[in-house]
């Protein structure tokens, strides 16, 4: 058997890794001195208070080959083969990681390390089309062929409320920061190539800035793969999010729409009432 890993970027929600099985591995968030798991020992909103606080933005970690090989030893002791998803290798030396861990196994052939190029739910569409394809009984080779094709068509993108934390995380200039604040200015973030880029950027309170930016994709949406799409959010107002989801559901094009939070590593750069919807281009 072949068993889906992925680092706790990936922002599934506990029933969609429940449902593919998925054996997640907590990045760390570093508070002062204090180390935290993500998802596990701390929340976004902790993170928020924190940061708002002592006016600064928490720093996170990779995973520790120590904790890579806790947690895949005992699968490959029991003869199963692994697919492990990582946050895009230029975002984190998460990939160095594992594959350091799976060597000093001497498993190297048997942990199939994907490099998402991507992060939060961009990452959790190519583990949901993986579990999927195992589940219809292919190969983990031809698995990571598979995804390796699909990654580029992963869109996700997502328009941030405050560039507070992009600022303070040295991801905007100050001037860009202070723009934000004073016009208003909600940037919509894509992921292209395993990196962040800034693309259009929306004037006005932040519900409507996202009902434009998804309203905006709508054409690339509707020849969208209709199997999944994801709404996916780092503390937004649930009207919103009915919002979105309401509209999404009026297109009659997807089967699955999943709403989740995004975890405290992808929160801690973002900031919260950012808001992104995620897809697989057709």
């Amino acid at each position: 058997m072949t068993k889906i890993f992925a680092d706790s970027t990936c922002d599934l929600s506990q029933e969609l890794i429940a449902r593919y099985d998925v054996t997640i591995v907590p990045l760390h968030t570093i508070l002062d001195q204090d180390d935290y798991l993500d998802g596990v020992t701390i929340t976004p909103d902790e993170i928020y208070a924190w940061s708002d606080k002592h006016k600064t933005t928490p720093k996170t970690s990779a995973l520790n080959i120590e904790e890579v090989i806790t947690k895949i030893k005992p699968v490959l002791d029991a003869g199963d083969d692994i697919i492990f998803f990582t946050i895009s290798a230029s975002m984190s030396t998460t990939i160095n990681v594992i594959k350091m861990a799976a060597e000093e196994l001497d498993a190297a052939d048997r942990v199939h390390v994907i490099d998402s190029a991507n992060l939060s739910t961009g990452i959790g569409l190519q583990i949901i089309a993986a579990a999927e394809m195992l589940q219809e009984g292919k190969s983990a080779a031809d698995v990571v062929a598979e995804i390796e094709a699909i990654k580029p068509k992963v869109r996700a993108s997502f328009v941030v409320d405050t560039l507070i934390y992009l600022y303070r995380g040295g991801r905007c200039s100050g001037l860009a920061a202070m723009a934000g604040g004073v016009l208003k200015l909600h940037p919509k973030i894509v992921v292209e190539n395993g990196a962040m880029r800034p693309d259009k950027k929306y004037r006005g309170r932040i519900g409507r800035a996202i009902l434009n930016y998804v309203k905006d994709m709508e054409a690339d949406i509707l020849t969208a793969r209709p199997e999944h799409i994801f709404i996916t959010h780092s503390g937004c107002d649930q009207e919103l999010i009915d919002e979105i989801k309401t509209y999404l559901e009026s297109t009659n094009h997807f089967k699955e729409i999943h709403i989740t939070r995004a975890g405290s590593v992808i929160s801690s750069h973002c900031g919260p009432g950012t808001l992104g919807v995620l897809y697989i281009a057709g």
